[in-house]
């Protein structure tokens, strides 16, 4: 058997130091990647709130990793961007705003220093969601109405062609009082997308008490509640909405643009 001689012990010793080495520079390089990035997401904050007249930063993020090969190369492949509880007038108080901005073009020293002056865009994919508490809060101004909830009407099927991205069933249930009666009611009815509003149409009406007196009146007054139309205002950097969907407790209108600077519109 061969004698292990001083250089053999040295060399896992070597090799162990070498690792070691190149796991925290790695280290180090993912923390300053993740910095840089922190530093451009708060620059977009700042701009963002500017831009939307908000009251705090909305949330920022800048996607990929890492994030310097973006930089370096001035464009950033998606920036995501959401606000929750934007008011609009005095009918809206609970807005949620997002948007994605599919490569934005920009150096990245005017980005750290937030000089957005001539930033680029690409796409952006917009939306704002109207949540049921405003949707209470509007029909509350015909008739009172508490716990009303937002479903997707799940008995509507599509049976051939495309569906209208500008019209999705929807399901609404909540409390009300007419007649000095309190009842639950459930409407079934459309969303549907007019010049950039929301418009409600109820075709049917559940009671859970169906002996009520005076049905046919009831009905109407649900009806005329619930047939409202909502103005959310601008989609983020003025995209023009192109289609409403209903989830589970709220509205959503979509749109997207291309081609714009990021200081360009408004809310």
């Amino acid at each position: 058997m061969t004698a292990m001689t001083e250089t053999d012990r040295r060399r896992p010793a070597r090799g162990r130091k070498l690792i070691i080495v190149a796991l925290v520079v790695g280290g180090l390089l993912v923390a300053a990647d993740f910095a840089l990035a922190a530093i451009g997401e708060y620059q977009v904050a700042q701009k963002m709130r500017e831009k939307f007249g908000l009251s705090e930063d909305p949330s920022v993020r800048i996607n990929g990793f890492p994030f310097i090969t973006q930089a370096i190369g001035g464009d950033y492949r998606d920036i995501e961007i959401s606000a929750t509880g934007v008011p609009v007038r005095d009918q809206l108080r609970d807005l949620e705003i997002r948007a994605n901005l599919k490569h934005t073009r920009i150096g990245l020293s005017d980005l750290l220093a937030g000089n957005t002056r001539g930033a680029k865009i690409d796409q952006v994919l917009g939306s704002v969601k109207i949540k049921a508490n405003d949707l209470n809060r509007v029909v509350n101004q015909v008739t009172p109405f508490t716990d009303m909830t937002i479903e997707p009407d799940k008995r509507t099927r599509v049976t051939d062609g495309q569906p209208d991205p500008t019209v999705a069933a929807v399901k609404l249930s909540g409390k009300t009082k007419v007649a000095g009666r309190d009842l639950r009611i459930t409407a079934y009815g459309t969303v549907s997308l007019v010049n950039g509003q929301v418009m409600i149409a109820v075709n049917d009406v559940e009671l859970d008490d169906v002996a009520l007196d005076g049905l046919d009146a009831v009905l109407g007054v649900v009806r005329e509640a619930l047939s409202v139309t909502i103005d959310p205002g601008a989609l983020p950097f003025t995209v023009t909405p192109t289609a409403v969907k209903v989830e589970s407790g709220a509205f959503t209108l979509e749109g997207a643009i291309n081609d714009i600077l990021l200081d360009q519109g408004g809310s």
